[in-house]
């Protein structure tokens, strides 16, 4: 959505990623899936590292030191995925209000049945790579996103995951200038969530 827009040059990504682990925090997608996502979709990628436990106050020296980096380089924005939780779009602000670059939340308030929806129709492939057990049964962990997944959601579940029902990983998508193979490995249950391990095909 943002390259669609002409005023906006999209620079780089920026992910968070678990150092102990070298895995996307939360999600738990090996760092080098993550670096594969970037080279498909033709953008450098920042990595920001956070420790093993992470306590709030380091997160926010890792997150200070990459907005110090991209507003020494120039950039004016930053975007980011989130939809309605308007506590994470205020503390998202919040890490920004010292400095120069103002937020973007191109896909804030879309309805999320829709959304997910149009993602699936645009040829995007994703699996879900960690579960909340508490409101999502295990097995949809490593389970491709899908119509089958949606039509399979308990209610109230949101279709995007975004009350933290589940994280997934995207292996193919209209941004990508190839698709990234990858196989689903196993399931296991660790600090009261259910991951499944993505894994890449070679």
């Amino acid at each position: 959505m943002l390259r669609q827009d002409p005023n906006i040059v999209v620079e780089a990504l920026v992910t968070s990623v678990n150092q102990v682990a070298e895995r996307v925090a939360m999600h738990a997608v090996r760092q080098t899936l993550l670096e594969q996502q970037a080279e498909a979709a033709a953008l450098p990628l920042h990595i920001m590292p956070l420790p093993w436990p992470c306590p709030n106050g380091a997160y926010e020296t890792a997150a200070a030191a990459i907005i110090g980096n991209a507003e020494a380089a120039g950039v004016t924005h930053m975007a980011f995925g989130d939809l309605f939780l308007e506590d994470i779009r205020s503390y998202r602000e919040n890490l920004l209000k010292d400095s120069s670059i103002e937020p973007l939340f191109p896909i804030w308030r879309q309805p999320t049945d829709q959304l997910a929806h149009d993602m699936i129709a645009s040829g995007q492939e994703a699996y879900l790579t960690c579960v909340d057990p508490k409101v999502l049964p295990a097995e949809f962990a490593g389970r491709r996103f899908d119509q089958q997944l949606l039509d399979d959601l308990p209610a109230g579940v949101d279709p995007c995951g975004e009350n933290g029902e589940f994280h997934s990983f995207v292996s193919r998508a209209p941004v990508f200038d190839r698709p990234i193979d990858v196989t689903v490995g196993e399931r296991v249950t660790r600090d009261g969530f259910v991951f499944a391990d993505v894994i890449p095909a070679d």
